[in-house]
C-alpha cells in the first residue's frame, strides 16, 4: 500500500494533475487524461506514459 506522503507528491506525468489510487485494483488513476497505471511489487508505481492504460 503506498504511503499519503508518497501519494501527496505523485502526479500524472501528461498533464501534472494528481492521481488517486485505487487500492483494491493497485492502480494509480488520473481522472483528467483518463489513464491508469500500475503499481509494481514493493509499491513502486510505474509512471511511464508508455505503460499507462486507458480506463
Amino acid at each position: 500500500m503506498l504511503s499519503k506522503e508518497i501519494l501527496d507528491i505523485l502526479a500524472c506525468p501528461k498533464c501534472k494533475n494528481g492521481v488517486a489510487y485505487d487500492r483494491d485494483k493497485q492502480k494509480l488513476v488520473c481522472s483528467i487524461c483518463k489513464i491508469k497505471f500500475n503499481v509494481l511489487k514493493g509499491d513502486i508505481p510505474d509512471m511511464l506514459l508508455e505503460n499507462a492504460k486507458k480506463i
